[in-house]
């Protein structure tokens, strides 16, 4: 099932996409019981936004072997986690803003899975009852801040670096999925979650035993290898298996 967060006259719904519709839902995807409103919607004349709100971002860092490898870094042993804001979120065809204080600007594509339920300290036998799905994301990153600054939280934060979308897969597998890139339709980046050092369940499991986790809230897995930047006027496009495409265009 593919759930979708869509504005149609200036109203925000969220729905089930069926082949070229979206059948409207009655009340919050985060409910127990869904139902469908009934209302259906052309998919053409819909804006799909960001399938969902987080409170947070829970990112990971170096969780791909390759990627670790190209970086010339040993694998860590406990997964790296850095958190970003809720304001860098933006959906599907919207832009990405190049910051006047950033000099390089790099996509990072990843699959991302979206909290389902309130989650603190979730059993590794239970992580599939606080899954809602999975979701293409853009860990969008100023490089030179990164390096400049030691840590991750500025080069990470600014508006617009988390682009989310298009809408959330719930049948999927997470640990055999591609991950890919296309910058300007050139592929640049592709792994396989196979290649993951921490799978999405593990790390559920690891970011719940840190902070509580809410409804809608991400955890965005990490990139494979093959990170590099952006200029104004291109196009980022985020591929993930079984999910769909993910389009942003870089502004200034």
């Amino acid at each position: 099932m593919r759930i979708a967060r869509f504005e149609k006259g200036g109203i925000e719904s969220y729905g089930i996409i069926e082949k070229s519709e979206i059948i409207e839902i009655s009340g919050s995807i985060f409910d127990e019981n869904v139902r469908l409103a009934g209302s259906r919607h052309d998919l053409n004349g819909c804006k799909l936004l960001s399938p969902c709100s987080p409170t947070k971002i829970v990112c990971v860092g170096l969780n791909y072997t390759r990627h670790a490898e190209e970086l010339k870094l040993q694998k860590p042993e406990e997964p790296v986690i850095f958190i970003k804001p809720s304001t860098s979120v933006i959906g599907p065809g919207e832009n990405i803003v190049y910051p006047g204080t950033c000099r390089q600007l790099d996509y990072e594509a990843e699959l991302a899975l979206v909290v389902k339920k309130t989650a603190k300290n979730v059993a590794r036998d239970r992580v599939n009852d606080y899954i809602l799905g999975y979701t293409c994301f853009n860990d969008v990153t100023a490089r030179d801040l990164q390096k400049k600054d030691g840590q991750w939280t500025r080069a990470k934060s600014f508006d617009t670096f988390s682009p989310i979308g298009p809408y959330v897969e719930t049948d999927v597998n997470p640990k055999n999925i591609t991950v890919e890139a296309y910058l300007n339709g050139q592929k640049k980046q592709s792994g396989n979650t196979r290649d993951m050092i921490f799978d999405a369940f593990y790390l559920l499991c690891f970011v719940s035993s840190v902070m509580t986790l809410l409804p809608g809230d991400v955890i965005a897995t990490g990139t494979p290898e093959g990170v590099g930047p952006m200029k104004t006027g291109d196009s980022i496009e985020i591929r993930v298996e079984g999910i769909g495409s993910l389009i942003n265009k870089v502004v200034v």
